[in-house]
């Protein structure tokens, strides 16, 4: 009796997830960026800091992107720790292509603590010329109004940092699908749902939009140093001082170029194992998110009609949220890949509770992080 009662309780879990994650997505869907036309002369110049490691698939085009802002007066401030590093050759074709643009290449080796990200940023911030700051990853792509939207709460003096959540983009083969279904059925719906409840203790490096007096009143970069979440705590710390982190409308697009099972699994583990550092208690209970696997294992553990019934609504709310991420795209043999990718997160998320180790830019480095300290937690 008390294996029938848990699995009623996991299936009836599972199924509410799946439709609570599915209202969450399709109401943010109802929320258009707003237009700022009449004001974008007004606004204050901008200063985008990409930092740069290797050259991946894509890279040219999703850092022209940020060359065809509509927006008045923005510099882009590229940084890399390596003079060897090939996404050089790309900045110097963008110089050649836009030479109208402030455009700047920050090479400098020097390591500022054991996050390689955060050494490469620090040494790109005395480049930057303005008072307003956007960080964003190398691997987005994004739309010709992204600093427009992205930008406009800073006007708020409550306003801390502007994030944005992102989508999968797959090039090719069934481990970058995987992949993509991973951010956009599990992660994406995920933070939408924390969201629509009030949460907003999140900040994700595909962009953070800050001033600089902010950045500056939580101890700049070097106050992140030492953490593997350095975008979680930029907004984190911010969050302490009062200010708000404000979810923009605006979403940009993430490349998804995993070719193996074995690179995928390397990075979404630490993905988990850090979300897992920042959030112990909600990752422990996140396996409901997993909703094929524990659909089947409630109604393996509690067979019957109203258990049945709740399974074929948790699992019609999960095919509908995959369908609802690309209307005009859509794909019934991704469809199906569904209770594959459901398994494998279910995997990786019982491995994820098992240790911190994970691997970053050919480091070994140990994602439990209790915030900014003068002490490292990463090793080599």
């Amino acid at each position: 009796m008390d294996l029938y009662w848990l699995g009623t309780g996991l299936t009836w879990a599972a199924a509410g997830y799946a439709c609570a994650a599915l209202c969450a997505v399709l109401r943010s869907r109802r929320v258009m960026p707003s237009s700022r036309a009449k004001d974008i002369c007004d606004s204050s110049p901008v200063s985008v800091l990409k930092p740069l490691h290797g050259a991946a698939p894509q890279l040219y085009e999703n850092l022209r992107d940020f060359c065809v802002q509509r927006y008045p007066n923005y510099e882009l401030i590229f940084g890399t720790c390596d003079p060897a590093d090939p996404a050089i050759a790309i900045i110097d074709k963008l110089r050649a292509e836009f030479p109208q643009l402030s455009i700047s290449l920050v090479i400098d080796p020097r390591l500022h603590g054991s996050n390689p990200k955060v050494s490469n940023l620090i040494n790109m911030l005395p480049h930057a010329r303005h008072e307003w700051l956007v960080l964003a990853d190398s691997d987005i792509s994004v739309a010709p109004d992204y600093l427009e939207q992205v930008t406009a709460p800073l006007g708020d003096p409550d306003t801390g940092v502007v994030t944005c959540l992102y989508r999968g983009i797959a090039r090719q083969g069934i481990w970058a699908k995987m992949g993509r279904l991973f951010i956009d059925d599990w992660f994406a719906p995920s933070v939408r749902l924390a969201h629509a409840f009030g949460s907003t203790r999140f900040a994700f490096g595909s962009t953070i939009a800050l001033r600089r007096d902010t950045l500056q009143a939580i101890g700049g970069f070097e106050a992140l140093r030492d953490t593997l979440a350095d975008d979680f705590w930029l907004g984190e710390l911010s969050r302490q001082r009062g200010l708000r982190t404000v979810l923009s409308t605006m979403v940009v697009g993430t490349e998804v170029s995993e070719t193996r099972l074995s690179t995928l699994w390397t990075h979404e583990l630490r993905w988990l194992r850090t979300i897992r550092a920042i959030a112990p208690l909600g990752f422990a209970m996140s396996f409901v998110c997993f909703t094929s696997p524990m659909l089947l294992l409630g109604l393996t553990l509690a067979p019957g009609a109203s258990t049945a019934a709740a399974a074929l609504l948790g699992i019609g709310a999960r095919v509908w949220l995959n369908i609802s991420q690309r209307p005009s795209n859509l794909s019934w043999p991704e469809v199906m890949l569904i209770p594959l990718r459901d398994s494998l997160s279910l995997l990786e998320w019982a491995v994820a509770l098992t240790g911190w180790r994970v691997r970053w830019h050919g480091q070994v480095l140990y994602a439990r992080d209790d915030g900014p300290a003068p002490s490292s937690r990463m090793t080599r």
